[in-house]
């Protein structure tokens, strides 16, 4: 194992035994929730929107789960704080897992990108794209 790969191990620790943005937030724009079946991972976003109807102004989250999707969760609502929209649909698994910055097993990619499921559809519901989804899920 290389230093900088301990590190990001260390780094999602961090995250898992101290998560930023946890906790639900009063009134928010949207919320939207979702669960990875497999690991048995349940997560939901909050988000509020700015003024502008487009830019995140603050994202957290809440639920429980493996130290994957909680990590993965607090580094990403971190970085969902001012985004807009249109770049949190740009976002694909390989920007969750680079933001982790260590390898995951294929068993662990749905743990690492439920919350940005979980984000994206919240976003896409918001704006009435998308009516069907009640749960997120990585299945």
């Amino acid at each position: 194992m290389s230093m900088g790969s301990d590190m990001y191990r260390q780094q999602i620790l961090d995250h898992y035994k101290n998560p930023r943005n946890y906790g639900d937030l009063d009134d928010p724009t949207f919320s939207h929730v979702g669960e990875n079946p497999m690991c048995g991972d349940e997560i939901k976003v909050d988000v509020n929107l700015a003024d502008d109807g487009e830019t995140i102004e603050y994202a957290a989250f809440s639920g429980e789960g493996c130290a994957i999707s909680q990590a993965s969760a607090s580094m990403l609502t971190d970085e969902l704080q001012g985004m807009t929209l249109d770049e949190l649909d740009e976002l694909d698994r390989d920007d969750v897992i680079d933001l982790l910055g260590v390898d995951i097993s294929p068993m662990r990619v749905k743990c690492a990108v439920l919350v940005e499921m979980v984000a994206q559809d919240g976003a896409a519901i918001h704006r009435g794209e998308e009516t069907s989804i009640e749960k997120t899920t990585t299945e």
